[in-house]
C-alpha cells in the first residue's frame, strides 16, 4: 500500500482590518438606514416640544437608545419627576441586559473597546449578530456599532435643524413614540409563544389606568415586570407550560431562532 503524504494543518490567515470594516459596514448599512427617519423624528419632536437643542445629542451620547430617548423626551416635556423618568428608562432599557448573553462580545479585545461595545449595545446590533451568528470579529463587530450610533446621532442633529427651520407645529409628531412601541409589539407577538406577553402587557396597561396619569407608564411596566417574574417562576417549577410556536406560513423564511424576547 503506497505512503500517504502526511497533511499539515496550516492556521487560517485572518482577515485584514480594513477587509472586516468594510464587511461590517456592508451587512449594516441597509438596518441603519432605517434609523434615519426616526432619528429625523426624535430632533424634531425635541424642537416642537420646546426642549432645548441639545437634549437631543446629549441624550444620544449618553443614553444611546432610540426608544428611550423617545420616552424621556416625551416625559420630559410633561414635566415629569426626574425619579420616575430614571425609573422607566431602566425598565425600558433591562431587556439589552438579557441580550448580552448571546452577544458575541468575546471577539472585542481592549477595555476601552469592549466597554464602548457593551455600550452600544442595542436592539438592531443584537438582531443582526443573531441572524449572522458566525464570522464577527473586532472589526467587524465595532464597525457596525459605530455606523449604528453615528447614523441615529446625525440623524438627531439634522433633524433639530429642521425642527428650527419650520415655523408651525407638525401635528401628530409626538406619535413617533406609540408607533414605535406598536411595532415593536407587534414584531415580538408573530408567534402564539409570545402571546402570553402581550396579553400580560395589555392587562397591566388596563391596571396602571387606575393610577394618575403621569404614572400610568411607570406603573404599568412595574406591573408587567411582576408578572413576567411570576411567569418564570412558575414555568421553572413546571406550573406552567409555554405554547409551541406556530409553523411558518407558505414556506415563510420569518422564523426567529428560539423566539428569544
Amino acid at each position: 500500500m503506497p505512503k500517504l503524504p502526511r497533511t499539515v494543518n496550516f492556521p487560517v490567515p485572518a482577515k485584514p482590518t480594513r477587509y472586516e470594516i468594510i464587511e461590517g459596514l456592508r451587512i449594516t448599512a441597509p438596518v441603519a438606514a432605517g434609523y434615519i427617519p426616526l432619528g429625523l423624528a426624535y430632533g424634531v419632536l425635541v424642537i416642537q416640544l420646546g426642549l432645548p437643542w441639545w437634549l437631543a445629542p446629549a441624550l444620544s451620547l449618553s443614553a444611546y437608545s432610540g426608544s428611550a430617548e423617545l420616552l424621556v423626551v416625551t416625559l420630559a416635556s410633561h414635566n415629569t419627576p426626574l425619579a420616575v423618568i430614571a425609573v422607566t428608562m431602566l425598565l425600558v432599557n433591562f431587556r439589552l441586559l438579557f441580550f448580552a448573553f448571546s452577544f458575541p462580545l468575546q471577539v472585542v479585545e481592549g477595555r476601552l473597546a469592549r466597554l464602548f461595545s457593551m455600550y452600544a449595545l442595542v436592539d438592531e446590533a443584537y438582531a443582526l449578530t443573531a441572524a449572522r451568528p458566525n464570522g464577527w470579529t473586532k472589526p467587524r463587530l465595532l464597525a457596525m456599532q459605530v455606523l449604528f450610533h453615528l447614523t441615529w446621532l446625525i440623524s438627531g442633529l439634522v433633524g433639530v435643524l429642521a425642527g428650527g427651520l419650520i415655523p408651525t407645529q407638525i401635528q401628530g409628531l409626538d406619535f413617533a413614540l406609540t408607533a414605535l412601541f406598536i411595532t415593536l409589539t407587534l414584531d415580538s407577538a408573530r408567534s402564539v409563544r409570545e402571546l402570553p406577553s402581550v396579553a400580560l402587557a395589555g392587562a397591566s396597561f388596563m391596571v396602571a389606568m387606575a393610577a394618575p396619569p403621569s404614572h400610568r407608564l411607570l406603573v404599568a411596566l412595574l406591573i408587567f415586570v411582576a408578572c413576567l417574574a411570576v411567569r418564570h417562576v412558575l414555568n421553572r417549577r413546571g406550573i406552567l407550560r409555554s405554547p409551541n410556536p406556530l409553523p411558518p406560513e407558505n414556506g415563510s423564511a420569518f422564523t426567529r431562532k428560539g423566539d428569544a424576547s
